[in-house]
């Protein structure tokens, strides 16, 4: 199998492609960088991965001839790309030319998030809505499947939920709670407790937007950083107190599991973090719009991002932990029920591999390897509850305990 990974130089791409590298089924991944990276960033990546199958491709994937020539040369594609315009590209051209891909992007394709579009570029005379769904139709009748948004929120998150709605004879709520954060003892040396684990002004933008929820069987907007939950976490010989607030996420469920009377996510933060990031939401500091200053127009979130960027770097020694609480509501058998999934996963300090990049970069690998070997073979857009079920939840299951990734389900009634 050769698979072809997009934004292989990233934190995540790199950590897609190491994954890869080590799979025998696996016997080529070919590696593009993110725009305007350099042959360089790529050299340096393949020689961190150690594996003579990477073979690294120094092209722009906003040439569009030159990106679908080379896409006919592989199996099976993953994209791990930083913004939606970069990621719609690939997707447009993965399924023009016939190729089976994996997503990462917290984005439901098929029904695309209406705010801060980053530049995503819809075809004339469409609306953002008709572009998903003319994607969709494209690669079913291409014979494509594009599996959307497979990482750790959107993907693990929704994966757990579908298989706990599936057990229920009638679900009634799924939230989802995780996020990635420092680990405890390093957390007092950053800023509102926090630490890079991914591009940061996406982190921002995610405080910032409106978010479609599930609320009494209908889909409505809350506001980024609504329903403050504190919470205990107490499972997996861990004991922490933590705190959740909505921001995107599981886009899919509002349109794959209509059933839901409550459906949203949360994002896990140390005690404290929502205060100051509420605080400088409520100054304006967030806010994309640039401002006039001193005779300069300034976005203000880009300033911030570019000041606290190097404060929230980890510093040497530093790790992560990404933590992730699911429940599911309903009944069973007449009775009603609750079922949780916990993961608690720290970083691989041996092999450099930070807990986000883990819990992200290695479900997608792994469901791109499944769908290469035609384990999943619904047409179109696939968003991961629809694509990991049955027996290839079980098997995914599986793969992630090989990587030393554990999901806790508990089940009890209510």
């Amino acid at each position: 199998m050769k698979v072809l990974v997009f934004g292989g130089s990233g934190k995540m791409g790199s950590a897609v492609a190491w994954d890869l590298a080590r799979n025998s089924k696996v016997g080529e991944v070919g590696i593009i960088g993110i725009t305007g990276r350099r042959e360089n960033v790529l050299e340096k990546t393949k020689k961190w991965i150690n594996s003579d199958k990477i073979v690294l491709h120094a092209i722009d994937v906003n040439n569009r001839e030159e990106t679908m020539k080379l896409m006919g040369k592989y199996d099976v594609g993953a994209i791990t790309l930083p913004d939606r315009k970069c990621s719609y590209k690939v997707v447009d051209m993965a399924i023009e030319a016939g190729l089976n891909i994996v997503d990462i992007l917290e984005e439901y394709h098929r029904k695309p998030d209406k705010y801060e579009v980053e530049g995503l570029e819809i075809p004339n005379g469409m609306t953002l809505d008709e572009y998903g769904e003319s994607l969709h139709q494209k690669a079913i009748k291409n014979g494509v499947t594009f599996i959307d948004g497979m990482g750790f929120a959107p993907g693990l998150t929704n994966i757990t939920l579908g298989e706990g709605i599936k057990k229920m004879d009638q679900a009634d709520s799924a939230i989802a709670r995780c996020g990635g954060i420092p680990a405890k003892e390093f957390a007092k040396n950053h800023p509102l407790k926090y630490m890079i684990t991914w591009a940061f002004e996406h982190v921002l933008r995610e405080y910032m937007v409106k978010v479609d929820v599930m609320k009494n069987g209908k889909i409505v907007e809350a506001n980024a950083m609504d329903d403050l939950e504190n919470f205990r976490f107490n499972q997996l010989g861990k004991d922490e107190e933590l705190a959740c607030a909505i921001t995107p996420g599981m886009p899919s469920f509002l349109y794959t599991r209509t059933q839901l009377k409550e459906c949203a996510e949360k994002t896990i933060r140390w005690p404290g973090h929502w205060k100051g990031a509420g605080v400088l939401k409520e100054c304006g500091m967030l806010d994309p719009t640039p401002v006039e200053f001193k005779g300069i127009k300034i976005s203000p979130r880009e300033f911030l991002s570019h000041v606290m960027t190097p404060k929230l770097q980890p510093l040497e020694g530093e790790t992560d932990v990404c933590v992730m609480w699911n429940t599911v509501t309903g009944i069973k058998d007449g009775q009603k029920m609750r079922i949780d999934y916990y993961m608690w996963e720290e970083a691989d300090t041996e092999k450099g591999i930070s807990a986000m990049g883990r819990v992200t970069a290695f479900p997608e690998a792994i469901a791109t390897v499944m769908l290469g070997k035609g384990e999943i073979t619904r047409k179109g857009i696939v968003a991961p509850e629809d694509a990991i079920e049955g027996k290839v939840y079980e098997n995914f299951l599986e793969e992630l305990k090989r990587r030393k990734i554990n999901i806790l389900e508990v089940s009890s009634k209510i």
